[in-house]
């Protein structure tokens, strides 16, 4: 489009005007540079290249696309990749962004929420753990996701949907061009090759990271972590590893059906149950804590099973016929100096861009966010827009995005075999998680924030209450390590705000709404971080003995974000007394009762 057609277009009539840009955005704007140009190719089918040409194809239904798949389709159901959990914003997506429901209702598994196991000594009994996770399906659903049936899905979509998608063929070279109108590729299909051209180039290589590695924009991470993982033909589940009746009847629904967490000091063990009827486990632990070479095999894997999780063991050791695979990543948490440009017009997506952890399963959601920046920036290029400065924005929020999420983990394993520390940051984690990102995804407001200064204001506030927080927790941990009794530890229900943020994420709100509620939910996170350090501290005032608590607490007290947190939760407190709060938990409280902001429990 001209700019000579633009002046034009914005001389007409709204009505006539809006008319003028469905036709434009319907039509097929590749359809006279020739058969082999694409106004995007996508480098990647799996779930990211997948999930973007739906995404594309469906915001403008005109778009030439490409999708360069090296494997071929149908991929197997058993398809050996890690990220087979999904949370909200992922889900969102999916279902309802890009009209999965139906699928992920009949051929993949609705989850039954988070839920960790903490340890207990010798971990023989699963009854005699800290257990924290919801007792009951929160409103807004997610999946176990068999990752191969999932592909197929989204293959089968994108053919039914006119994407162009070629399997078993790879990008053999890609020439960026800025400064002329097409990129040039050549793409080989077995002993076959062709020349493309595109406008825009988008990488969902995953971890072959073509155009990281070509640009140079590798960046490296404070975070050193690996994982083992495999699947095995059988349903193990963690509910029958006791006869325990009170135990068994304090959740209403199936554990089995929950991404299950065995944690310990520098590690996590996932369960997750499969639509198929395999099971995932894995490991994952803290490089400085567990060295790689003791699991980085399946006979070293379960001998360290053995040592650390023996219920699971046990379980596995009785099913080892039906071991199906067997994979690790070592060191597997990486960055990235750039993923957008408007001016070149190439993209990351996926894990061909960043990659933080497996916990709290991130992974499909960083896709979806990014996926939908992507789409923003592609829309409105091939509409005229000259969108340079937008990707630049995009990008710098992105990136943003993912360093607040990093922050969740780098240096917070050592946190996993502290139930009362860990137990505290999984409910923070959770929350801003949904009263933050969630929120700015279900509401479709990631695209929108540099263009409202309330909302970029109070997300940078919000960046450094998080990683003021997290810090927190491992200055808490540092003076507190008296184990934390067997108990349950109801995530959800019993909390009021994680209620209200869970709910919340999909109100029908105006831009003007959702700006007051995202300022609501900063001021929300300042009182429950005000209210978790001033009831630490209060824990811990009468240790005068300890100079190291001593110390700790004083640093506290001069810390000046720590003191405009504690002030604005103490002003809540006087202005509204019977407003819910935070629950810090302590050896003899009632962890399950619904807590006011004055009805904290810590011993």
């Amino acid at each position: 489009m001209t700019q000579e057609t633009r002046v034009r277009i914005a001389d007409l009539p709204a009505g006539k005007r809006a008319q003028l840009v469905e036709a434009l955005k319907a039509r097929p704007t590749a359809e006279t540079a020739g058969p082999n140009h694409y106004d995007v190719v996508i480098m990647g089918g799996g779930v990211a290249g997948l999930t973007l040409a739906l995404h594309l194809r469906k915001e403008r239904p005109g778009v030439r696309l490409l999708v360069v798949e090296r494997l071929e389709h149908p991929v197997p159901e058993t398809t050996h990749k890690v990220g087979e959990s999904t949370v909200e914003i992922a889900a969102h997506y999916l279902r309802d962004v890009l009209g999965l429901g139906e699928h992920l209702e009949s051929r993949q598994i609705r989850k039954f929420g988070l839920r960790m196991f903490f340890s207990n000594h010798d971990n023989t009994d699963i009854t005699q753990r800290v257990e924290l996770g919801s007792s009951v399906f929160p409103p807004h659903a997610t999946y176990q996701l068999d990752r191969g049936r999932l592909e197929n899905e989204l293959g089968r979509l994108c053919a039914e949907q006119g994407v162009e998608l070629v399997t078993g063929s790879r990008v053999q070279q890609v020439d960026l061009d800025a400064e002329r109108t097409h990129h040039h590729l050549r793409v080989a299909t077995g002993d076959e090759e062709r020349e493309v051209s595109a406008s825009w180039v988008v990488d969902a290589t995953g971890r072959n990271h073509m155009l990281q590695r070509k640009l140079g924009l590798q960046k490296a991470v404070g975070h050193a972590a690996n994982a083992a993982w495999f699947r095995v033909g059988h349903p193990i589940d963690v509910s029958t590893w006791t006869d325990d009746a009170d135990w068994q009847q304090r959740v209403e629904g199936r554990r089995e059906l929950s991404t299950n967490h065995l944690m310990g000091p520098g590690y996590w063990v996932w369960l997750i149950r499969l639509a198929s009827g395999s099971i995932s486990i894995g490991i994952v632990a803290d490089a400085k804590q567990h060295s790689f070479d003791g699991f980085n095999t399946l006979e070293r894997a379960l001998s360290w099973l053995a040592e650390h999780e023996p219920q699971c063991h046990a379980e596995i050791r009785q099913h080892l016929d039906k071991v199906q695979d067997f994979r690790v990543m070592k060191d597997y948490s990486y960055s990235c100096d750039q993923v957008f440009d408007g001016r070149a017009r190439w993209c990351l997506t996926g894990e061909s861009g960043i990659f933080l952890d497996p916990l709290y399963s991130p992974g499909l959601d960083l896709i979806a966010i990014g996926n939908s920046l992507v789409a923003d920036l592609v829309g409105r290029s091939l509409d005229g827009e000259d969108v340079t400065a937008a990707a630049a924005i995009h990008d710098s929020l992105f990136r943003r995005i993912t360093e607040i999420w990093l922050a969740i983990y780098e240096n917070q394993y050592t946190l996993m075999g502290n139930a009362r520390v860990m137990s505290s940051k999984v409910i923070w984690d959770t929350a801003f998680y949904w009263g933050v990102f969630g929120l700015l995804f279900f509401q479709d407001q990631f695209r929108n924030v540099a263009t409202s200064p309330t909302v970029a204001n109070d997300l940078a506030r919000l960046t450094d209450v998080s990683n003021r927080v997290q810090a927190f927790f491992r200055e808490w941990a540092a003076i507190d390590d008296r184990e934390l009794e067997p108990r349950f530890v109801d995530l959800y229900s019993p909390l009021n705000f994680m209620v209200k943020l869970h709910g919340g994420m999909a109100d029908e709100l105006s831009g003007a709404q959702f700006a007051e509620r995202f300022s609501a939910n900063r001021r929300l996170f300042e009182q429950l971080a005000g209210q978790l350090i001033s009831t630490v501290i209060d824990a811990h005032g009468d240790r005068y003995s300890d100079d190291q608590v001593v110390a700790q607490i004083q640093a506290w007290q001069r810390d000046p974000l720590i003191g405009e947190l504690v002030a604005a939760y103490r002003r809540e407190r006087r202005r509204n007394p019977t407003s819910e709060g935070w629950m810090v938990l302590g050896a003899g409280g009632a962890g399950n009762s619904e807590k006011t902001i004055e009805e904290v429990t810590y011993a």
